[in-house]
């Protein structure tokens, strides 16, 4: 029988990557559930393509949309608040494929885990915000939280079994985005077309910014920690243009085990949903002669969202759901072109300093913190 798969956030970036890669797998891997906030053009599209028994769209409109151009009797149509929880738990799919973009992936991801699924995570936010709530009841499980995302592919192929206590540190490692090489009196100059255009990566909007600012390499450090049962201060990260070591694993002995292979998010989405077995594919593959390849410091000063990330991080409770919160509100604004690329670290700041975090955090802790951290933002940007 085929493994039955559920691919939430199915119409963004990382979603129609991975259907991309289930084509290839299948006949032994099947699309069970696709879910989406309110692409019904699209998702139309991948619904006729691989057939589902639900589809999710948690916009009303969106769904009414696709009911329209596919029929009443296609498969089973949800929508609204509750619509990606039945989907990270829909019977008899065994992977669920998080890609939803932001908090809103983060109860997908505690249902899914709960209900025993083994969740492919391409949703950082979901351990940035609740990562010490996820181990506090015990759903960090290794083989049911298998990452997505380039950097943490890379660090658990490298680690293996390995107990934690015979790894020194890891290393991250980050393109630096669009602006590694600017000097720091022309980042206020900073337009929206140019952070989206990433010299590396082909990625949704929020995330080239987060790649741009490096809060998403903070977002990786804190997802990281969680993941694999780290200290902060045991996760560094090193700027490396060529984005070809996706990271690497020093152990402690001094020797440094490193993950290589071509900047394409289907590798380590194939590997997440074959762990631990390996598959062949059909896409190009990396030549390592005629290649050179640079590392060098961050530079803090010019990219102050890092050290918000460690902030949040050392801090802990719930000054992560704050940070994201803070995060997604500002590159919202930033998006429309009501906030400044510079400002963005700096709105991010004034509503860590204003925030009284709590420790030990339950769920509607997170919600609360994440809810307040919104509004406080809005009124911030709008004065």
């Amino acid at each position: 029988m085929p493994k039955k798969v559920a691919v939430l956030g199915s119409t963004g970036s990382i979603g129609k990557q991975t259907l991309e890669v289930l084509a290839e797998l299948a006949p032994d891997y099947r699309v069970a559930v696709l879910s989406a906030n309110r692409s019904a053009d699209l998702m139309a599209i991948q619904a006729k393509q691989f057939k589902p028994e639900l589809v999710v769209l948690s916009d009303p409109e969106a769904a009414n949309m696709f009911e329209r151009s596919v029929g009443r009797d296609f498969c089973r149509l949800e929508s609204g608040a509750g619509g990606q929880v039945l989907a990270a738990c829909w019977p008899g799919v065994e992977i669920v494929v998080v890609a939803l973009v932001g908090f809103s992936g983060f109860e997908s991801v505690v249902a899914a885990l709960e209900a025993g699924k083994t969740v492919a995570l391409a949703n950082k936010e979901a351990l940035v915000v609740g990562g010490e709530f996820l181990e506090k009841r015990g759903l960090l499980r290794r083989g049911k939280l298998i990452p997505v995302d380039s950097e943490h592919s890379a660090i658990w192929q490298c680690l293996g079994d390995t107990p934690s206590g015979q790894v020194s540190r890891i290393w991250l490692t980050a393109s630096g985005g669009p602006f590694r090489d600017w000097p720091g009196d022309q980042m206020e100059q900073v337009t929206l077309k140019q952070t989206l255009n990433h010299p590396n990566w082909c990625m949704g909007p929020k995330i080239t910014v987060d790649s741009a600012t490096l809060m998403n390499k903070g977002f990786e450090v804190l997802e990281a920690k969680w993941l694999f049962g780290l200290e902060l201060d045991q996760i560094r990260v090193v700027i490396h243009p060529q984005s070809i070591v996706h990271s690497a694993v020093e152990y402690i002995d001094g020797s440094i085990i490193a993950q290589l292979g071509l900047p394409d998010m289907r590798l380590p989405i194939q590997y997440a949903l074959t762990y631990p077995i390996r598959v062949k594919n059909r896409w190009p593959k990396l030549n390592i002669f005629g290649q050179s390849w640079v590392f060098h410091e961050p530079d803090r000063k010019r990219f102050p969202c890092l050290d918000l990330a460690y902030r949040a991080g050392k801090t802990g409770g719930t000054a992560a759901a704050c940070l994201n919160a803070a995060n997604e509100v500002a590159v919202e604004y930033f998006l429309k072109g009501k906030l400044s690329f510079s400002a963005i670290p700096k709105v991010i700041k004034a509503i860590l300093d204003e925030f009284r975090p709590v420790g030990l955090p339950e769920l509607e802790d997170i919600v609360a913190a994440d809810s307040w951290a919104r509004k406080a933002t809005q009124d911030y940007i709008a004065g």
